[in-house]
């Protein structure tokens, strides 16, 4: 049977700023001779695994002595306790240690490790000498509880006295060995696809709730970050800047969906030139997200920006703001640029004030959204665009 590698699981890689450190930095470094346990929610199955972990935004090689994968207790994501007979220990060209380069990642070797459709993983790494705390990369977003704690527990059943933390280190994407019809859909996006007002440890975010809908054969890699921008970079490259690393380059990649923007109207000077010329930039950054993913994605969809009247700081008395929103999700709808369009703007706007966000979906501050919002957003998805 013809099969291929398809990426599963994957985060945006992020610089850890200060308020998203790990517990226990000391000297200046992070995870000195501690074990990290976190739970991830793969997309599609398979009978075989490999992990990618990511030293992107570090500026020294980041080594690691351990690491191994297991099933969580309960199949529960965000526990710290493994089911001890699904334990394996992962290899990288034969041996239990590497050392990730400064900038780059590391595939692991292949190890045996039946996946089902939608089950949590747990990856653990145990690092001897840390890695130093300003040039760590993490996805601050996790929504979903990580664990520290000290000496190399990797193969412990449970790590009772650990620290929880909400954020994901190190591990860039998971990836299953999969038949050659199989393939993934990356969603390049902000906080909103990231599943800002989202439960911890739910996995309600509407990438989650998009992978329920979709056939067996689909893998859904959600490559957002909070904050992100599709023109500056912020909380992260733009999305002009990863287009590459986060899209391009996953294993397995068929399609994309940009659901990004309304950070840029949002940062951008609520004045009418401003606000003009930021619509602008973002008409040609989506031709050019458009052009480049050509070079890997059969089909590119465009997803509207949704409402955020009534949010403090992005909606301005005068307007302006709503006023470029509506101008480029006009044109992401009748631009013909895009293959489909994900009309997000329509799924979750109240009817009565199409400026903000039904009160039903709003998470309370008018511009993130709330598990039943992110539900709608997933039901907004044409059937049979990722067939």
């Amino acid at each position: 049977m013809d099969a291929h590698w398809v990426a599963t699981w994957a985060a945006m890689p992020q610089f850890t700023e200060p308020d998203n450190l790990p517990p226990h930095v000391a000297g200046g470094r992070a995870f000195v001779d501690v074990t990290l346990r976190q739970t991830v929610r793969v997309s599609v199955g398979g009978e075989r695994v490999r992990l990618r972990l990511t030293n992107a935004f570090g500026d020294v090689p980041l080594a690691i002595a351990a690491v191994s994968v297991a099933l969580p207790a309960g199949g529960a994501a965000g526990v710290s306790a493994i089911r001890p007979d699904t334990a394996r220990a992962v290899t990288f060209h034969g041996q239990r240690s590497v050392v990730v380069p400064a900038g780059a990642l590391m595939v692991s070797d292949p190890l045996d490790v039946p996946l089902a459709r939608g089950a949590n993983l747990t990856v653990s790494v145990h690092l001897a000498q840390g890695h130093p705390a300003d040039a760590l990369t993490s996805h601050p977003g996790s929504r979903t509880t990580s664990y520290v704690l000290g000496g190399n527990r990797v193969a412990d059943a449970d790590l009772p006295g650990a620290d929880p933390v909400d954020h994901w280190y190190l591990l860039g994407a998971v990836e299953v060995w999969a038949p050659a019809t199989t393939g993934a859909v990356a969603l390049l996006g902000d906080s909103l696809t990231d599943g800002r007002g989202s439960t911890t440890n739910g996995n309600d975010r509407w990438p989650d709730r998009l992978l329920d809908r979709l056939p067996p054969g689909v893998a859904v890699i959600n490559q957002a970050g909070g904050g992100n921008r599709v023109l500056h970079d912020g909380l992260g490259p733009s999305a002009l800047a990863r287009l590459d690393r986060d899209v391009l380059a996953q294993s397995g990649v068929r399609w994309l969906v940009v659901f990004e923007g309304v950070n840029d109207l949002g940062t951008a000077a609520p004045t009418e030139a401003a606000q003009k010329q930021v619509a602008a930039d973002l008409i040609a950054a989506y031709e050019q997200l458009v052009a480049r993913a050509y070079a890997r994605c059969d089909r590119v969809y465009g997803a509207t920006i949704t409402p955020f009247g009534g949010s403090d700081p992005y909606d301005d008395p005068d307007g302006r703001r709503e006023a470029a929103r509506q101008e480029v999700n006009r044109w992401i709808r009748t631009g013909g640029l895009f293959d489909g369009v994900l009309d997000f703007d329509a799924a979750v706007r109240d009817p009565e004030r199409p400026h903000r966000l039904l009160a039903a979906f709003d998470e309370g501050d008018h511009l993130h959204i709330n598990p039943a919002g992110y539900q709608a957003i997933a039901n907004a998805v044409p059937d049979g665009l990722f067939r």
